[in-house]
């Protein structure tokens, strides 16, 4: 293993002992320090982001991470590779069940989810703000779909981003009987 992976270890426990919003919410909150809207981040800004979240590197650690996850060669990291890289890997039986999901809301069959795939999948109409008339039910689609979506928030879900989204959420989930029974339950699988 080299320096990189251990590095990328150490973090992914760290933001385990968190639960299940440790890796979803340092996606987020890196993504509130990429000021410029790059996605990228260099190792100063790393080791001071980590830091304010309670996150420790030292400046060997944060150099050999940018160093493995910088794609153009600009010394800084692509926040979206880094943050796939860091969340665990799933098991065969939990990425069906994501698959299965993905599956069932990509109703046109494309690969992309839209919120014309939501329709007659998921409904807006009881959210409270339709009710009240603040938004339209295809409001309320597209932000459901946010939820999965990238940073980019085009409207537009893939299925490395649905993957992405529930790789989050199976760190925190003990065993792959609990992760299937709840995609089950929640996507009517």
């Amino acid at each position: 293993m080299d320096a990189a992976e251990a590095t990328m270890e150490k973090l992914r426990a760290q933001c385990l002992a968190r639960g299940a919003v440790g890796i979803h919410g340092l996606a987020r909150f890196f993504r509130c320090l990429d000021q410029d809207g790059s996605r990228a981040l260099d190792a100063g800004a790393l080791r001071r982001g980590l830091a304010e979240l309670g996150l420790r590197l030292d400046a060997a650690e944060a150099e050999a991470v940018c160093q493995r996850w910088d794609r153009d060669g600009s010394g800084a990291l692509d926040l979206d590779e880094f943050l796939r890289a860091l969340r665990p890997p799933m098991s065969q039986a939990r990425e069906a069940a994501v698959r299965a999901a993905f599956a069932k809301l990509d109703r046109s069959g494309d690969g992309v989810v839209t919120v014309d795939d939501l329709r007659g999948v998921y409904s807006g109409r009881a959210h409270p703000k339709v009710l009240s008339g603040e938004w339209t039910e295809d409001d309320a689609l597209r932000c459901f779909l946010d939820n999965f979506d990238s940073s980019e928030k085009d409207g537009q879900v893939t299925l490395a981003e649905f993957q992405d989204y529930y790789s989050g959420v199976s760190a925190s989930m003990d065993t792959d009987e609990q992760f299937v029974a709840m995609m089950t339950s929640a996507w009517r699988l």
